[in-house]
């Protein structure tokens, strides 16, 4: 899989807004859109978060069911990967509302940190807990760590056997109190992951393209999306849109001689749920 590229596409996140950038999707007919529209030029996982009629993020399990359907109806193959946040929600029945509707992947953030002006919280218990929901309800944890100290407790987490696989890490680098994207950072981050593991690179902000690029050249997954950045440029002259975005990662991996890592080829490897897969109709590998 080396010479292969997962796109992880992440349309909304917890903090773009129409006044800040008028290309972020909100509704869920908006989030199903641009999804669609990115899974016809090609990603392998979409990873989304939820927003009420007035914007702002949501735990609410009527609302992710909205997108969910409608994203699986229009895009059938793809693997959906839905958010469990603390940035906005402490409360475990809030957080994990999502995982009850059973899609491939959740997000697990495996520890609590600083954003510029906002604090995420995940104590151990909530990790714990929110893990083993997920293994209930065949849900893969999607390892999300933005420091080294994270890559250290999902290690651990598995060999207490409490994340049992497959594995797959999104490594996020820019965020002013974890992995800063310098070589040496990115590289020391990359060698903390077990060889047989799978992991995409993402870069906050002016950094997400330089992020990217690196891990296109050495073949690694990516992670993009306006929930990371909404601006096309280092210096901000314009906002982008998030096809905007998936089309740069797509020549750049046309640049570098390598190709798309495919929803169905993740699937083949136990990227999944197959508690809902005779729901969707899609075959299970013998893998």
């Amino acid at each position: 899989m080396k010479n292969q590229i997962l796109i992880n596409f992440c349309p909304t996140g917890m903090v773009p807004q129409k006044s800040i950038t008028p290309h972020v999707p909100i509704s869920p007919q908006e989030i199903i859109e641009q999804t669609h529209e990115a899974y016809e030029l090609g990603i392998t996982i979409a990873h989304l978060h939820a927003r009420d009629e007035e914007g702002t993020p949501t735990y609410k399990k009527t609302t992710y069911r909205d997108i969910f359907e409608g994203v699986r109806k229009h895009c059938p193959k793809l693997i959906i990967c839905g958010s469990s946040s603390g940035r906005n929600f402490s409360e475990f029945e809030k957080r994990s509302e999502v995982i009850e509707l059973q899609p491939d992947m959740c997000s697990l953030t495996l520890s609590s940190l600083n954003f510029l002006k906002q604090a995420s919280v995940n104590d151990p218990d909530m990790i714990i807990a929110l893990a083993e929901k997920m293994e209930d309800n065949g849900v893969v944890p999607e390892l999300e760590c933005f420091d080294l100290g994270m890559i250290n407790y999902g290690k651990y987490l598995i060999k207490k056997g409490i994340l049992k696989g497959p594995f797959y890490w999104n490594l996020l680098f820019g965020n002013i109190a974890g992995f800063q994207p310098s070589l040496i950072q990115i590289g020391t981050a990359i060698q903390e992951i077990p060889e047989s593991h799978i992991f995409s690179l993402g870069g906050l902000g002016e950094h997400q393209l330089a992020v990217n690029s690196i891990a296109i050249a050495q073949g690694y997954g990516v992670r993009i999306g306006l929930e990371d950045n909404i601006w096309w440029d280092e210096k901000r002259t314009r906002h982008c849109t998030n096809l905007e975005l998936v089309r740069r990662i797509h020549d750049l991996i046309v640049i570098h001689g390598r190709e798309l890592l495919t929803s169905e080829t993740l699937r083949k490897i136990g990227f999944f749920n197959k508690k809902k897969l005779e729901k969707i109709n899609l075959p299970v590998s013998s893998n």
